[in-house]
Parts: structure tokens; C-alpha cells; sequence
């Protein structure tokens, strides 16, 4: 009977060691303008590290930050600005050492591709062909404070209040604009350019506070060293290679 045991521990130990290893999974929170991109550089890193998945989340860089510090599994966060990555580390929600900026934007003014009208400038939004006008929520989706703080240099915010639609991050509101919904929208220079048959660029913004990407690794990971190398994957030639063809400037 004890040699049955020992035959029989010895079969489920071979069993065990012959099964393929668990995948390492690594939870990554990115801003929505990050979509396309950090797909690619995800499934590229997975093929260069053997054995790690590579899990992504993307949204409006403030609700993706307040799902951090309710607790949300996260191990690397990246941001469409410096204010949204600043508050994380200012409450300790991330790894201030890991911090690093990683790509550039551009804030751009978009309109449907058939549309017949024109924008020289902001203050054209006021004409009443501009009857609504997309912007994220200035209070969580960078874009929208961006857009805010570039109409309200122009004099502007108050008087367009009753045209704007808020939305919850920048690739709704460049949906909006693409589906014909809204008369124009506030979306990155990388997002206008992947619908180019549906939008066109109307005018170029000059945002007051450069359009900076950071990325950290998120307090309490419990992958902190492969979050790291992974933001060293993003800031490598091959995760900057890849950035750079969806239009993102380097940092």
C-alpha cells in the first residue's frame, strides 16, 4: 500500500511539472487615446516575454486613476497628462520613483468629414451653425481640460456652455463626431488621424500646457518588477516605434 502511495505521489508530481507554466498577467490602465497603441505594444511585448499576458483597461485618465485608489488591480498606469499622474503620486497611489514621461499629443478640433462648414478659430464656435460641440469632462478626462483651458484663454468657456457635450474620455467624443452627432469635437491629433474618411481636422489648438504622456508603476502591484521592465518597453525603440506610427511625438 505505501509503494501505491509513493507510485502515486510520484505520478501527480511528474503531472504537475509536465503542465504548461501559469501566464504571469500584468494589468495595464491607460488613457482611452492610448487604445490603439499600447494594444500593439502589448501584444509585443507578450511576444518578447514568453509566459506574460498583458491585461489593458482603458478609459478617461481621472476615472481610471479613482479606480486605483478604490483598489482596482492595477500594476501600470499611463496618462494623457502630467495633472492626473501628479494627484496619483501627490495621495501615494503610485511609485514615484518609476514615474517617467513616455509620449506627446497634440489637441486638435475636429469636424465630420462631409461637414460644409469652417473654423479659423475658436471664437468661429460661437456662430450658430455650432449648435453642439464634444468635449471630455474637464474634471477627468485631460482633453476636455485642455479644450476647457484653451477656451477659457479665448474668452470663451462661458459663452459656449449651453452648446457642449461632455463626454466620459476622448474617444466618445471623437464617436460623437464621427457619427455625425456633434458639429465638432476636441480629440488628440492621433485620434483624428484614425478616421480620416469620417473627420478632418477644422483647426489646430495651441493648448497652453504641453500635452505630455507619464507612465508609473501603480503602489501595490504585485508584478512591480515586470511593471517596470514594461515601461521600459514602452520608453524602448521598439514600444517608441510603435507609438510613433499611430502619431505620438516622442517624450
Amino acid at each position: 500500500m505505501g509503494l501505491l502511495k509513493r507510485t502515486a505521489a510520484t505520478f501527480a508530481c511528474s503531472l504537475l511539472l509536465s503542465l504548461p507554466a501559469r501566464a504571469q498577467e500584468l494589468f495595464v490602465s491607460a488613457a482611452a487615446s492610448l487604445t490603439d497603441a499600447f494594444t500593439d505594444i502589448g501584444r509585443a511585448y507578450e511576444k518578447s516575454r514568453p509566459g506574460t499576458r498583458v491585461l489593458l483597461n482603458f478609459g478617461g485618465s481621472g476615472q481610471l486613476l479613482q479606480q486605483i485608489a478604490k483598489g482596482a488591480p492595477v500594476d501600470v498606469f499611463a496618462s494623457a497628462d502630467e495633472e492626473t499622474m501628479d494627484k496619483g503620486e501627490r495621495a501615494g497611489w503610485i511609485v514615484a520613483d518609476s514615474r517617467d514621461d513616455f509620449a506627446r499629443n497634440a489637441l486638435v478640433l475636429v469636424l465630420p468629414r462631409d461637414s460644409r462648414l469652417t473654423v479659423r478659430s475658436l471664437r468661429d464656435l460661437t456662430h450658430g451653425e455650432f449648435r453642439r460641440i464634444a468635449i471630455g469632462n474637464p474634471d477627468s478626462v485631460p482633453a476636455g481640460r485642455y479644450g476647457k483651458a484653451v477656451l477659457a484663454a479665448a474668452g470663451l468657456w462661458e459663452a459656449l456652455q449651453a452648446r457642449l457635450i461632455t463626454t466620459q474620455n476622448v474617444r466618445q467624443s471623437l464617436d460623437y463626431v464621427a457619427r455625425g452627432e456633434v458639429d465638432a469635437a476636441f480629440v488628440y491629433r492621433t485620434d483624428a488621424a484614425l478616421m480620416p474618411d469620417r473627420i478632418r481636422i477644422g483647426l489646430e489648438v495651441a493648448s497652453q500646457v504641453p500635452v505630455r504622456y507619464p507612465i508609473a508603476v501603480v503602489e501595490g502591484s504585485r508584478n512591480p518588477k515586470v511593471a517596470r521592465d514594461f515601461i521600459a518597453f514602452v520608453r524602448s525603440a521598439a514600444g517608441q516605434a510603435i507609438l510613433k506610427k499611430y502619431g505620438f511625438a516622442g517624450p
